[in-house]
């Protein structure tokens, strides 16, 4: 570093310090952004070893230089500077969920499932497209102070069309690695599920299932399964054990096939009632009947005097059936001489007839559950669509509003049509007990492939609500150079208004605010009609997209009317948007999707 600079920024102090090199914080003055930079002193030529090191080094920053999502750090530069090479990052404070850990801090089991969400979206994004980070362990997990779980180093990622680090090479922390990764098989997304389900087990019982050396890890990875969370750990739901089994299972065919699976199921496990307890049902351990709830118990027959005399001075429920056992075995033997003798006994007139003999019955089972559960309450139209709306949030690919209409919970938006079913489940799921059928429905456009996923994935992420978007034509079907003229309807805050055209061929472009022209804040409440005929449809012809961001103060992220590279785009976006949360402004987002024919 020369002049306390590194390439062109500044550094202004030290955030960290590892065995590989140095963490700064910086500042790119170009473009006035705080930036965190990663550097690493390049080693020998003749050194391996270390030359390996720093292809690993390369490979983070080109592994998570292609994503661009609010749970991943987000990589914006490589660079070497005489024999320093350096990552320029995302800065993003918090804490490292390993230092929590460390403390012996154990997490409530809904605030688990919320972390352990914010990690598999990210790790859904990354996986579709071809990342598998291959490290996810507490110590590359950061708790933002906004609550944002973010994941971090991709130092050893593998992506799918590099030939780097492939089969036979170990790479990762043993404490969380795959069985497949110890024997040096090529891995896959399934290896991330297995160590976040590591992860999870962790955070749900303070302890990590497989610990001591390297080679006893090993063996218990391969070859034994752990406590299940729920023997651990009094606060850890039975309901979440099969969840980390499958996740943690030995072999990759076994666990979950997407992280977006394993967040689904989470979630649903975490809000299964608890199993019911037998004393909440009326019943009574000590009983040998069970009498109806609310009967009032049979008064018992005055004992006899013999009986009153055999009956022993212990008190209790075993004295008071011995001293019945007794009457009963006396009246027995009397009976039984007179029939011996062939006359009948001539009773006595003071004498009250003995009572008849008691039959102790057996403990019935207990009734099903269902004949006897209370009646669930109804659940607050807000409070469904709140539960519905908050699930959705991780779901991939898409972009929702949730509404509560007439009884019927409506999801609408835009989604990739390979995700349709994955956001039915997670609303569904998230759907309170008892609500009946046929009164969810799911009305998303959908477009082929994963055209649009990572716009949707990045607003999702950062929008606190809806904006609805629409034509003013009302048809969603554009003839070749019919004009593109949005309908947005404004929230109810004072917004400044962004709407961007999304193509199919990869090119964005901004319609509003039209760089030509300032961008004017827009009254709350409104319906803004644009009329521009200038904006006209054309080739490439297919499904596009409009995205609407209605921000409380501007979004510095514009394409060009002319438009640029969609991934140039939403990389400037990915910061703009997280500009706007480290200020604290409310951004709302909506999209709608648009079809373009000749």
């Amino acid at each position: 570093m020369q002049n306390g600079k590194l390439g062109k920024y500044e550094i202004r102090g030290i955030l960290g310090k590892g065995a590989m090199g140095t963490v700064y914080d910086g500042y790119d003055a170009v473009i006035d952004r705080r930036v965190a930079i990663k550097t690493m002193t390049k080693p020998d030529p003749t050194d391996n070893e270390a030359q390996e090191e720093l292809a690993r080094f390369r490979r983070e920053a080109q592994a998570a230089g292609r994503l661009a999502h609010p749970n991943i750090v987000g990589v914006y530069d490589y660079g070497e500077d005489g024999d320093i090479a350096f990552i320029v990052m995302e800065y993003a404070p918090g804490t490292e969920l390993k230092k929590l850990l460390d403390k012996g801090e154990r997490m409530p089991p809904a605030e688990a499932v919320r972390i352990m969400q914010g990690v598999l979206a990210g790790l859904q994004y990354s996986h579709e497209r071809g990342v598998v980070h291959r490290d996810i362990k507490p110590g590359n997990i950061i708790l933002s102070p906004d609550g944002t779980v973010k994941i971090a180093d991709f130092g050893i990622a593998r992506i799918e069309s590099s030939s780097m680090t492939q089969a036979g090479t170990v790479l990762g922390t043993p404490a969380y690695m795959s069985p497949e990764q110890f024997m040096g098989q090529t891995v896959d997304k399934r290896t991330d599920i297995y160590s976040a389900g590591v992860m999870f087990y962790q955070l749900l019982t303070g302890e990590r299932p497989f610990d001591g050396s390297m080679s006893a890890i090993m063996h218990k990875a391969l070859n034994t399964e752990p406590p299940k969370p729920s023997d651990l750990s009094v606060t850890a739901p039975s309901s979440l054990d099969a969840v980390v089994a499958r996740a943690m299972a030995k072999r990759p065919e076994g666990r979950f096939d997407s992280a977006a699976g394993f967040s689904a199921a989470m979630k649903a496990a975490l809000e299964a009632p608890p199993p019911a307890v037998p004393n909440a049902l009326g019943w009574d351990d000590d009983a040998t009947v069970i009498a109806p709830r609310g009967a009032k118990p049979a008064a018992a027959p005055p004992p006899s005097p013999s009986a009153a005399s055999a009956a022993p001075t212990g008190k209790g429920r075993g004295g008071l059936i011995a001293g019945l056992g007794a009457a009963v075995l006396a009246v027995g033997g009397i009976a039984g001489y007179f029939a011996l003798s062939g006359s009948k006994p001539t009773p006595a007139p003071s004498a009250a007839p003995p009572p008849p003999p008691q039959i102790v019955a057996a403990k019935p089972a207990p009734p099903p559950l269902a004949a006897v559960a209370p009646p669930v309450p109804a659940a607050a139209p807000a409070q469904i669509r709140s539960a519905v709306a908050a699930a959705l949030r991780n779901a991939s690919c898409s972009l929702t509003e949730t509404t509560v209409q007439d009884g019927t919970v409506l999801v609408s938006g835009v989604a990739g049509a390979d995700y349709i079913d994955a956001l039915r489940s997670a609303a569904q799921a998230a759907l309170p007990p008892g609500t009946p059928a046929g009164s969810f429905a799911l009305r998303v456009q959908s477009f082929p492939a994963n055209t649009y996923c990572s716009a949707l994935d990045l607003l999702r992420g950062a929008s606190g609500g809806w904006v609805p978007v629409s034509l003013t034509t009302g048809d969603a079907i554009l003839r070749d150079k019919d004009p593109i003229m949005p309908r947005i309807s404004v929230p109810d805050y004072p917004a400044w208004l962004t709407v961007d055209y999304y193509q199919n061929n990869n090119i964005t472009a901004t319609l509003v605010p039209d760089p030509k022209h300032k961008a004017v804040l827009q009254s709350p409440g409104r319906t803004i009609t644009f009329s521009d005929r200038s904006w006209g449809a054309g080739e490439p012809f297919g499904t596009d997209m409009i995205i609407a961001i209605a921000s409380s103060a501007p979004i510095k992220a514009r394409a060009p009317a002319g438009g640029e590279a969609t991934k140039s785009h939403l990389a400037v976006l990915s910061r703009a948007l997280h500009d706007a949360a480290q200020h604290n402004e409310t951004v709302y987002a909506g999209a709608t999707l648009v079809t373009t024919k000749p």
